[in-house]
Parts: C-alpha cells; sequence; structure tokens
C-alpha cells in the first residue's frame, strides 16, 4: 500500500479506524472482540499500518482489544489514541480535561491497555476551553521527551488552536471530519496545515456509512444507534443526502467499484498528506476498503465528485458541536 505523511511520520495512506470496536454504533451487532482482532490482523496483512483508537471509545475498550490485537506485530504498527474526553480526576468519560496532570494519567492507562512502551501519535481529542493549549502541547512535548509519545496531534481544533499549539511543539497530524458530504476543511484547514507541513487525518471517511450507499431508510438503524439523533439523518435532511449517494453509486458501477471506495478514492486523490481511518470490525469491510488503494479516478469522476450537490444539515447534533473548536 503506498504511504501518507502526517509531518515527519508515515503510514498507510488508508488506516482502520476502532471506534466501532467498542460498539459505538449499535446497528449490525454488538460488540465482538474476536471478530474485531481478527479485522485488525487482516488490514496488518494487507498492508495496513495506522490503527486509530481513543481511551473515550468504550471507555477503555477499544485500545484493549487493539493492544490484543498488536502482540507480537507491534513493530509493523503506527498506533494512534487520544485523550481528552474522559477526565481521570473524578469527572469521569465525557468531561474534557486537557491539564497536564491528565495528560499523565491518561498517557499511563493508554500505555498499558495497548500493551506499548510508546504511542506514536498521541491526539487531543477535543479543545480544553479551561486549559491553555500551550500547557496541553508543553506535557505532550514532555512525553515525546521521555519517549512514551512519537509524534502529537489534534482533533477538531480550530486555525488559531493549531498555529498556536504548533509554535510550542511540531503537530504532525490533524484530524477531523472530512469526506465527499462533508467538504468544510477544504476553505482554511487544509492550506493553513500544508503551510505548516501538519499531516491531515479525515475521521467518517465514509460519512458515518451513509456513503457506502447500504443506508436507503432510518429504519435499518437500532433503536438506540446515535445516528439517529445525526442531523443528517433525520426528516427531510436524510432524504435529501440520499442524492449524494445516488451520485456516488453511478461513479461506482461506472468504474467497477464499491461506493465506499468510490468515496475513499476521492479522497486519497486530494493530496499525499492525507490518510483517512475508515471504521470497521468487519474482515470484508477492511478488505473493501484497502482496496480503494488500486482505485484511479477519472479527471471527469473527481470532478463530477467535487461538484456533488452539499450535504443537508449539520454534522453533528448541537452537544457535539459545541465541543469542536473553530
Amino acid at each position: 500500500m503506498k504511504n501518507a505523511s502526517l509531518g515527519t511520520l508515515d503510514v498507510s495512506r488508508i488506516g482502520l479506524g476502532a471506534m466501532t470496536m467498542a460498539g459505538v454504533y449499535t446497528t449490525g451487532g454488538g460488540v465482538d472482540d474476536a471478530e474485531s482482532i481478527r479485522a485488525i490482523h487482516r488490514a496488518l496483512d494487507l498492508g495496513v499500518t495506522h490503527l486509530d483508537t481513543a481511551e473515550i471509545y468504550g471507555p477503555f475498550h477499544s485500545e484493549q482489544v487493539v493492544g490484543q490485537a498488536i502482540k507480537g506485530r507491534r513493530d509493523q504498527v503506527v498506533v494512534a489514541t487520544k485523550f481528552g474526553l474522559v477526565s481521570h480526576a473524578g469527572g469521569g468519560p465525557g468531561v474534557i480535561d486537557s491539564s497536564a496532570a491528565n495528560v499523565r494519567t491518561a498517557v499511563e492507562g493508554s500505555l498499558k491497555r495497548l500493551g506499548t512502551d510508546h504511542i506514536d501519535l498521541y491526539y487531543q481529542h477535543r479543545v480544553d476551553p479551561n486549559t491553555p493549549i500551550e500547557e496541553t502541547v508543553g506535557a505532550l512535548a514532555e512525553l515525546v521527551t521521555e519517549g512514551k509519545v512519537r509524534h502529537i496531534g489534534l482533533s477538531e481544533a480550530g486555525p488559531a488552536t493549531i498555529r498556536r499549539a504548533h509554535a510550542v511543539h511540531p503537530i504532525a497530524a490533524l484530524q477531523t471530519e472530512y469526506s465527499l458530504w462533508t467538504r468544510d476543511p477544504e476553505a482554511e484547514l487544509l492550506p493553513l496545515l500544508r503551510t505548516l507541513g501538519i499531516g491531515f487525518v479525515p475521521y467518517s471517511p465514509l460519512g458515518h456509512g451513509f456513503l457506502t450507499g447500504a443506508i436507503r431508510t432510518v429504519d435499518d438503524f437500532a433503536a438506540d444507534d446515535w445516528r439517529k439523533t445525526n442531523p443528517r439523518f433525520t426528516g427531510a435532511n436524510f432524504q435529501r443526502n440520499l442524492r449524494i449517494v445516488d451520485e456516488v453509486q453511478a461513479i461506482a458501477t461506472q468504474a467497477g467499484a464499491t461506493p465506499a471506495q468510490i468515496a475513499l478514492a476521492w479522497l486519497l486523490a486530494q493530496g499525499d498528506d492525507i490518510a483517512p481511518i475508515p471504521g470497521t470490525k468487519r474482515v470484508a469491510r477492511v478488505e473493501e476498503n484497502t482496496a480503494a488503494d488500486h482505485l484511479e479516478l477519472t479527471a471527469e469522476q473527481l470532478e463530477r465528485l467535487d461538484t456533488l450537490t452539499p450535504a443537508a444539515g449539520d454534522r453533528h447534533d448541537e452537544a457535539n458541536m459545541s465541543t469542536v473548536d473553530r
């Protein structure tokens, strides 16, 4: 598989997101560690080197699964995880805390669960409005000096925060949502990242599963699937957004590929500093997604994808959008 550059860190340009391995999406079955480990092993066999998890997934369960899966294969893997959505000083899961003390506690827990002595890429999961970014990055820089962390990342950080953080210590990657139906980063974030030499890791590159074409009605979701509250999956927005999927499907038919592969190939065509992390716990989906590495879209197909109708609705509900630094 071809590589992408996240700052000075090289990763497979298609990675594997491990959020679903903690049961975050309930539609399609619950937690199955054996299945998740098989999916990770298959990804590694196919040349995927970039595994992405976070302490909040579960909480903690996703990191434990990744740790079990990479046992004996650690040198094949770039392990990325995140801190900051679990307060270890009593606040618990869901409480934003990027204080220096919380960073220290969080990293030790992640190292233990992952069964490793270092984390290759350690992200602040959400910007902490109560802790200056300089303090957080300073604490992370100390972990780099100590060898516990190799590279520092930010997730859902805005331009001003990125500049301030990068001035303290080089930032290797920014992670945020980017896909055919979430084009927001193109206006300001991507140009800034390229100016600073920071790589970009798109999460939800398949639009929370929507761009696969497999979801045609909200009735496809389990009652407790959180997508039922996502504005893009509700009401008239859902029906409007199906037009995006239909166009992607048309191009997929023309290219002899699946809609998911088209969505990923479009992202890969945006630059060699972009490394999407489609999430799954299934071997078949791993095989489908990684095959996009070999798919070359024509100029006409790229133009059609570039001019898709923008998605209707915000990309998260109001509560989740309130944690996004802009």
